[in-house]
């Protein structure tokens, strides 16, 4: 094959992808083609090999691996070059299934070459293990060869069992196939029927579904139980619990960053932060709600009732509206939130205890 006369004729095939649709071709060179489907347009080179030309570049390189990872078997076409949009491989001949089982009967012995050709896509590391009967060729041996790989892997989402090839099977020939798999694999069998009737339930429960409508007005009363915000010895508890859920959590990470086993380190993460939690109690006497007028939520920091109830602290988003030593600012000084002024408050705390004790002395 002369490499230098397939990059020309490269150069004078266009290959662009449709949506829900075969690609459209653009052929100026001598190749003849010899077919197209979703991805791609094959064109004959010789009498053994052909070479698929691509829409982009993911699909080409999805289809090459996936062909790459089947070649010490016989069931793929053998590769033999890729480029950015296009790879080089053998020919496949043969009758595709579909048109085989248009005249001929599925046998137990064909329904057994189907169940070899799942576990081989198993063994090579393919994700769907399924394929479409279209893309299945048998060979005058009585061998399967199967093309258009690319989308039994990097999948998002896969079937638990072969739904394309059933599917596409048809009800008779379906019925059949897994009549075959009960009497040959009984286990497998059993599974398939599985996923098959919990696959008939969610159509059902989906047709079920989508003709309701809920009454949001119900729906909005009824919600009002979940809410927690207006009781305030219920919402700091709640409050609590989730601080403390996050804080073992992030300890936890760090635990694992530094190789230590975070189960040895729990008991002092759950006596810190009694420790934490007995002094906030004893700064917060029962009653004590720890702030004075309505609570605020983030989404509510630029009205101005928010702005003044802060009583002069600048937030990161201030920045633009106080200068430094602006009337009610704080000379200059900013902060992403008031932590620094609890400190500061607590630091002013720590200073009076001190100051009492030394008088005592």
């Amino acid at each position: 094959m002369n490499i230098q006369n397939l990059e020309q004729w490269m150069q004078n095939i266009k290959v662009t992808n449709m949506v829900n649709a075969d690609v459209e071709v653009v052929n100026n060179s001598p190749l003849v083609m010899m077919g197209k489907g979703r991805q791609g347009a094959v064109f004959q080179i010789s009498d053994d090999i052909c070479v698929k030309v691509f829409g982009n570049t993911e699909d080409c390189d999805r289809e090459y691996y996936a062909l790459s990872l089947g070649q010490q078997t016989t069931l793929f076409p053998k590769l033999y070059g890729k480029g950015p949009l296009y790879i080089v491989m053998e020919i496949i001949r043969g009758v595709d299934l579909r048109e085989y089982l248009q005249s001929q009967p599925l046998t137990q012995a064909l329904s057994a070459k189907l169940i070899e050709m799942l576990i081989t896509f198993k063994e090579i590391g393919y994700e769907r293990i399924d394929h479409h009967k279209r893309q299945i060729y048998l060979q005058p041996d009585g061998s399967l060869k199967v093309i258009d790989v690319a989308r039994t892997i990097w999948r998002d989402r896969v079937y638990p069992y072969p739904r394309k090839l059933l599917t596409s099977l048809g009800e008779e020939n379906k019925a059949i196939f897994m009549a075959h798999v009960q009497e040959m694999a009984p286990e497998l069998y059993g599974e398939w029927l599985h996923y098959i009737r919990m696959e008939e339930i969610s159509r059902q429960i989906t047709a079920l579904l989508l003709p309701q409508k809920p009454d949001k007005n119900k729906v909005k009363d009824l919600s009002n139980s979940l809410l927690t915000t207006a009781d305030e010895k219920n919402y700091v508890i709640k409050l609590q619990g989730l601080v403390h859920k996050v804080f073992k959590e992030e300890w936890v990470k760090a635990m694992l960053a530094r190789g230590v086993d975070p189960e040895k380190v729990m008991e002092k993460i759950d006596a810190h932060w009694d420790k934490l939690e007995q002094s906030f109690e004893s700064g917060h006497p029962e009653g004590d709600s720890g702030y004075e007028g309505e609570r605020r939520f983030e989404g509510e920091r630029n009205s101005k009732e928010v702005r003044d109830s802060r009583r002069g602290k600048s937030f990161e988003g201030d920045r633009g509206r106080r200068s430094k030593g602006a009337k009610g600012g704080k000379g200059g000084r900013y902060f992403a939130g008031d932590r620094y002024e609890t400190r500061h408050r607590y630091d002013e705390k720590r200073d009076k205890k001190k100051g009492k004790d030394k008088k005592r002395r």
